[in-house]
């Protein structure tokens, strides 16, 4: 009677051992972190840092609650379907591309996946989204487009600059083209340029390894007036080198505004305001929302630094009125 009792007693202590476990393991699985897949246009630096810091102020904790797999293009843009595919294949639960080139490959990869995106100025015209209030598809983000960013640089630099009429713009061979064979970008500038009287003559380098010292002997050349950098891969992974040759040609340079250098002057919208709305974003999907019906933000804010110790290394007298109303003035 007692081994009839031990064994069902024993086989009882098995059944409920193999029950917490299944029950353990349906839990672990329950509890399996989110895993989300990142796409920069250039290495780690300030917008990784800030997308990272965004996540831990949302409670998350990297390993633990979050899995990050950040993919860096190192100015490579012909890396960025190989990195797409690679987070495609790893089934991340949302992409985060900084980028245009990243978008793309991204986009290209997947319909199913969530990305959100940031560093890209026109989403509608190239397709990636439908509109700004209904993105619609599989695609969100924030943009720091601004229409009329490219007119004000312009007039800025003509007030430096009164007699300013040949200008060097700065891009990036690789960025991707709307259907007219211009960068929603790169065409506004175009539209600007010729606006305000000037003629633009487009310099167009590639990466990683952009020629910069035979675009500014062309510049040179080519006798242009300044140089204006537009905000897009390849310039913002050589912004030192940029600044550096623009001073050794005494030329007056406008930046996108927000990144580091020792350019004249630096003026807009910046995607570094974007970057801490990535993971408020993705919070959202990762809760529940859908893209489709997420709308595009947009920054609006503008800023302007002057740098006169630049001015006086390349003889540029800065007007007084222009000075008073940066944001920010280094000396």
């Amino acid at each position: 009677m007692r081994s009839a009792i031990k064994r069902t007693v024993r086989a009882f202590l098995v059944t409920f051992s193999l029950q917490l476990s299944v029950s353990d393991l349906s839990t672990a699985q329950e509890a399996k972190p989110p895993r989300v897949g990142l796409i920069f246009l250039g290495g780690p630096g300030p917008n990784y840092d800030a997308i990272r810091k965004g996540f831990a102020q949302l409670g998350y904790v990297e390993g633990k609650t979050l899995i990050l797999e950040p993919r860096f293009e190192r100015g490579q843009a012909t890396k960025a379907p190989d990195l797409a595919n690679e987070l495609v294949d790893l089934d991340v639960d949302v992409i985060i591309a900084v980028g245009a080139v990243g978008v793309s490959a991204a986009k290209k990869a997947t319909s199913k996946i969530p990305i959100v995106f940031s560093a890209v100025l026109d989403p509608v015209p190239l397709g990636y989204v439908t509109s700004l209030e209904r993105p619609g598809g599989n695609v969100t983000g924030i943009t720091s487009f601004d229409a009329h960013q490219a007119s004000k640089q312009f007039e800025i630099l003509k007030e430096v600059i009164p007699r300013l009429s040949r200008v060097a713009i700065l891009s990036d061979q690789s960025i991707p083209r709307a259907q007219d064979g211009w960068n929603p970008f790169e065409k506004a500038y175009e539209t600007a340029a010729r606006a305000s009287g000037l003629q633009p003559h487009w310099i167009r380098v590639l990466g990683p390894e952009p020629d910069l010292v035979g675009a500014f002997k062309k510049i040179a050349d080519e006798q242009l007036e300044a140089v204006v950098v537009l905000e897009v891969p390849v310039t913002l992974a050589s912004l030192k080198s940029i600044s550096e040759l623009a001073a050794k040609h005494r030329l007056p340079t406008m930046f996108p505004a927000g990144w580091p250098n020792d350019g004249l002057i630096t003026f807009g919208t910046s995607i570094l305001n974007a970057t801490p709305l990535i993971p408020i974003y993705v919070d959202r999907i990762l809760k529940g929302a859908k893209p489709a019906d997420m709308a595009i933000e947009v920054i609006t804010r503008r800023e302007l630094v002057i740098n006169l110790k630049t001015a006086k290394e390349i003889g540029v007298t800065i007007p007084p009125e222009l000075v008073s109303r940066a944001d920010r003035v280094v000396e």
